[in-house]
């Protein structure tokens, strides 16, 4: 037999080889929907332990928003949906949270005594004294005014700015009122009140197509309570966030298009020769500077209370840290003065500020939030905490040139047979 013919003769019993026997192609298998298969994590139990002091359950669908009031804490204002459909329009409320009875920290199955759970007070369900209405899409973003909190701002995805008049009368209640609305933009993400005593009644907000306001609220003035202060287009992606310095001088924003912006809202950098060539931004940052881009854009931002620097974070798990510059209260004179003095200062003094001090990038995916706080130690540590949508809080401390002082990995996930506690308003 030649070779040919014997590898054909091979090839033909392999291919029997693997064809199913007539027994096995007349089997019939039969799914059972009903029965999955085990997974070692169904035997795992999550215990779940409501430990809060108050809850406040009206609302029919998510919440995106909430603002606690500057003078009156307890007072609490929270926005979202009306319901599921995807034409619900926007709601909101606001709730009194000093009603609730305090209780220990440590949940009862920490106490020694089991009777004392008999005992302690029982988790307050909360009614809410004001309905926050008028949005025909969610409300987005809320802020109670500085310095006393006597408006209540809201911003919803329909791209309204509404203000409401709140009078707050201790052992009496609470009289909100309309004042008026305004719609400049398609959707608005935040919204921030300025803290510059000078400035009362003025808040900040940030659109879906990159512009800035400023708006002054009069509760005063029934015709025309809203006024522009100030309006700025110079981001080419949407806002997604904003902060104010300590003093209110300066406001700074970031945006999906990686760029930062020091807005020299009220004039004092201008006067101190601490502007830009566009004459608006005290500091300007794109992702044009290799050293300061970040793909796929910039999502939260925070600023040191001492107004030393900002942090902003982003994509990736990327943070950028960036000088501010010196300002100095000053009378119109030494303005002037100063001004004149100032112009032909350069980029590099420390004093004009946009020096990036450290690019950090411990967390994995996009950073949503920041807060940066100074330590009740002696001397003070100045801490900046920053939250990930990977789940993890990492904590820097500015003192050690940014050194991470603490990463928490998987900060809000629940773990099996712990409990989850739900954390009350103890300080109202």
């Amino acid at each position: 037999m030649s070779s040919s013919a014997k590898d054909n003769k091979v090839h033909d019993e392999e291919d029997l080889d693997e064809m199913l026997a007539a027994d096995d192609a007349a089997e019939e298998i039969v799914e059972n929907e009903d029965d999955d298969i085990a997974m070692d994590s169904d035997n795992e139990e999550l215990v779940l332990q409501n430990d809060s002091i108050a809850y406040f359950d009206l609302p029919s669908d998510s919440l995106f928003a909430i603002a606690q009031h500057p003078a009156h804490p307890s007072l609490i204002a929270v926005g979202g949906s009306a319901g599921q459909e995807d034409d619900a329009p926007g709601a909101g409320w606001i709730f009194d949270a000093s009603v609730a009875q305090s209780r220990p920290v440590l949940p009862s199955s920490f106490a020694s005594d089991p009777a004392a759970d008999d005992a302690s007070p029982r988790t307050t369900q909360l009614e809410s004294l004001f309905s926050l209405d008028g949005h025909s899409d969610s409300i987005n973003a809320l802020a109670w005014t500085l310095p006393q909190g006597q408006v209540l701002v809201s911003g919803g995805l329909d791209g309204r700015l509404r203000a409401w008049k709140a009078d707050v009368r201790p052992g009496q209640g609470l009289d909100v009122s309309l004042l008026g609305e305004t719609q400049e933009v398609e959707e608005i993400n935040w919204l921030a009140a300025c803290p510059a005593p000078s400035h009362p009644n003025t808040v900040a907000l940030g659109a879906s197509d990159g512009s800035v306001w400023v708006y002054t609220i009069d509760p005063t003035d029934d015709a025309a309570p809203l006024q522009i202060v100030q309006s700025y287009f110079l981001h080419t992606g949407s806002c997604t966030a904003g902060a104010w310095t300590p003093d209110g001088q300066m406001l700074a924003t970031v945006s999906e298009d990686s760029s930062l912006y020091v807005w020299d809202v009220w004039g004092l950098a201008a006067a101190q020769g601490l502007v830009g060539d566009n004459g608006m931004t005290a500091v300007s940052l794109t992702g044009s500077d290799q050293r300061f881009e970040v793909e796929g854009g910039l999502y939260s931002v925070a600023i040191d209370p001492k107004g030393a620097f900002v942090a902003a974070g982003g994509a990736g798990g990327a943070i950028k840290i960036v000088s501010l510059p010196r300002l100095t209260p000053q009378t119109q004179s030494q303005s002037q003065a100063r001004g004149r003095a100032g112009a032909g200062k350069s980029a590099s003094d420390p004093s004009t500020g946009g020096q990036i001090l450290a690019s950090l990038h411990t967390q994995g995916e996009s950073v949503e939030t920041l807060a940066v706080s100074l330590t009740s130690t002696t001397p003070p540590t100045t801490l900046v905490a920053a939250g990930s949508v990977d789940g993890s809080i990492v904590v820097f401390d500015a003192s050690r040139r940014f050194a991470v002082r603490r990463h928490i990995v998987g900060a809000s996930s629940l773990r099996p047979e712990t409990p989850a506690a739900s954390v009350g308003p103890s300080d109202f």
